[in-house]
């Protein structure tokens, strides 16, 4: 158990690109599918769309915040600058996120977290949701 306490640490010091990788790697390597689990995971949250309304109008306790892209207009270069402020991604890395999107800068979000992160993202000249 300890082994997979280091292991589960070690991931937890990763950037979202390289869990991304990561989970990339483990498909290829095992044959699997790490969709099948999301769907699952779909499945309460479309159960919990069918609660009372005072339910709905809880705020949520995380977020994820989706770059979209960037705004027409704007200064890919500012956005890139942006997410590599946010990530603690490299260049090549954040500029790789910029061009994925859409894509997740940052999941798990506390609200105020993921509010001054759209807020910073949007100044940039990003098109940025929060989910």
């Amino acid at each position: 158990m300890a082994k997979i306490n280091d292991i589960l640490e070690e991931i937890k010091a990763l950037t979202v690109v390289e869990v991304s990788d990561l989970v990339k790697l483990l498909e290829e390597e095992f044959g699997v599918s790490a969709a099948a689990p999301v769907a699952v995971a779909a499945a309460p949250a479309a159960a919990g769309a069918a609660a009372p309304a005072a339910a709905a109008a809880e705020e949520k306790s995380t977020y994820t915040v989706m770059l979209k892209g960037v705004a027409e207009g704007a200064s890919k270069v500012g956005v890139i600058k942006a997410v590599k402020e946010i990530t603690g991604l490299g260049l090549t890395e954040a500029k790789e996120l910029v061009e994925a999107a859409p894509k997740a800068v940052k999941e798990n979000a506390n609200p105020d977290e993921a509010k001054e992160i759209e807020k910073k993202l949007k100044e940039a000249g990003a098109d940025v949701e929060l989910k």
